[in-house]
């Protein structure tokens, strides 16, 4: 009987190496399926995120508002009213369409083209390695023009802003384009 048993017990242990391996080989196959399906997502998602077209590093729009706003609050080294207060541009567009003369003996026209200028180099670095290509600035009164300035090149992409400027019961158009 003892032999019998030990028969038994032979073959129950032969038998279970086999089952134990079948259910690591198993186990060993399923997680390989699972690294392999998490590889091929990561690949799509890093295939769609490098295929997406690069952003412009143009000029955005609030910028080009943003510039206005901010030209017509700069003061500017003209006084009219021959006392210490000087004029912003604001003011200045004014005293240019009336023709008035600062107290240093400049036109407020010459003033305001100098004055913008300078402003509009600085805020806005134009040249084939930068991302603005030309820039033009005008302030016109009903059909008059009384500033117009542009430099750089003229390209078919841009960015415009125009803001009415009410003084005096005269409305001024400021209008602006950042070419990139």
């Amino acid at each position: 009987m003892i032999r019998k048993k030990d028969k038994r017990l032979s073959r129950v242990r032969s038998t279970l190496p086999k089952i134990g391996q079948r259910k690591a080989q198993e186990e060993m196959v399923g997680f390989a399926m699972i690294i392999i399906i998490v590889a091929v997502i990561i690949l799509v998602l890093l295939g769609i995120s490098l295929n997406k077209p690069a952003v412009s590093q143009g000029v955005e729009s609030y910028e080009v508002e943003s510039f206005i706003q901010t030209v017509l609050q700069h003061t500017t080294m003209c006084s009219t009213n021959f006392e210490v207060s000087y004029n912003d541009i604001g003011d200045l567009i004014t005293e240019c369409d009336d023709r008035q003369v600062c107290e240093n003996g400049r036109t407020a026209c010459e003033v305001l083209d100098s004055t913008l200028k300078g402003i509009s180099e600085e805020a806005w670095d134009v040249g084939q390695d930068s991302p603005v290509k030309g820039y033009e600035l005008n302030i016109t009164s009903k059909d008059n023009s009384i500033l117009s300035l542009s430099e750089g090149n003229v390209t078919s992409n841009y960015k415009g802003a125009s803001q009415p400027w009410l003084k005096r019961g005269v409305t001024y158009n400021i209008e602006f384009k950042a070419y990139y």
